[in-house]
Parts: C-alpha cells; sequence; structure tokens
C-alpha cells in the first residue's frame, strides 16, 4: 500500500488488510506493508486522526512507522498499490524493468467508482478519515478475495 506520505492512506488499508488477514487465519500466506513515495514522515507513527478512526472500528495502526518505497519492495511483494494517480506515476517511474510485481490502483480493488482514495489533508476534514477507511474496507474484502483464490489455486497445484 503505497501513498505519498505513509501516515494516513496507505497505513489505514495496510492496518484494514492485516486483520481482515488475520481474521481468516492467512497470516502465515500474505504478508501486507505500507509505504510513501516521499520522505516527508520516515520514522514518524500514522497521523493521530487516522490511529483513532481505525481504532473505532477495531483496527491496530500504532505499531506502524513511515517509510519510503524502496526498489526491493519491487522484487519483494506481488502487489504494490497506490493510492492516488499521482502515487502510481512515481512508482511507475521507480519500478525495475525485471520486476513482476503488479503496480495499480489501489481502488482497482474495489466496488466503488472512485479510482482514487482522497487525502484527507485536503477536503472533508475529520470525515475524511472515516471515508479512506470506508474506501479501504470496501478495497481490502475484495483484494483479499482474489488473493485467496490465487491461494486456493496454489495449493491444488501443490
Amino acid at each position: 500500500m503505497v501513498c505519498l506520505g505513509n501516515i494516513c492512506r496507505s497505513p489505514t488499508a495496510h492496518g484494514v488488510l492485516q486483520k481482515m488477514i488475520e481474521n481468516r487465519g492467512l497470516s502465515g500466506d500474505i504478508e501486507v506493508d505500507s509505504a510513501g513515495t516521499s520522505t516527508y514522515h520516515i520514522g514518524e507513527r500514522p497521523d493521530s486522526r487516522s490511529i483513532a478512526a481505525a481504532a473505532q472500528r477495531g483496527y491496530k495502526l500504532d505499531d506502524q512507522f513511515a517509510r519510503q518505497v524502496s526498489i526491493s519492495d519491487f522484487h519483494d511483494f506481488d502487489y504494490i498499490l497506490a493510492m492516488d494517480q499521482d502515487n502510481l506515476f512515481h512508482l511507475q517511474q521507480l519500478k525495475p524493468e525485471r520486476s513482476k510485481a503488479n503496480v495499480q490502483l489501489f481502488l482497482a480493488y474495489s466496488n466503488q467508482s472512485d479510482r482514487s482514495v482522497p487525502d484527507p489533508y485536503f477536503g472533508d476534514g475529520e470525515q475524511g478519515f472515516e471515508k479512506v477507511l470506508d474506501l479501504a474496507e470496501d478495497a481490502c474484502r475484495c483484494l483479499l478475495g482474489q488473493l485467496e483464490q490465487g491461494l486456493k489455486q496454489l495449493k491444488e497445484v501443490e
């Protein structure tokens, strides 16, 4: 999960997907992480408003620390999911030629018509953090369904 600063949108998506993975008993099969395209907040915890909104829904974000996306991410992860078009553009520029990582918009795995997760710092105030959670829950449910299907197919082949 990748956004600009790695303190609100991507850690929220990370926390939501992590809990869904744990609830389905898939922690040993699926690894999730988040990063930012900038260096603005490296080492900081997610925004306190993100932590509070997520905690109200049972998600834990306060154990995450912002980091910048690295070239190794393109080799370590199968999916690199951008929160918006600007993040996607930066990721496509960084992606090594030999990487097989699927780099695309996070909301491509969503039932929503939105294609970008809006940055809560610009617009809806406190409600913006709730909107991020709404979008993350929907996209993570859809993504996890696809990941589970892929895992099932892999296990059938083995």
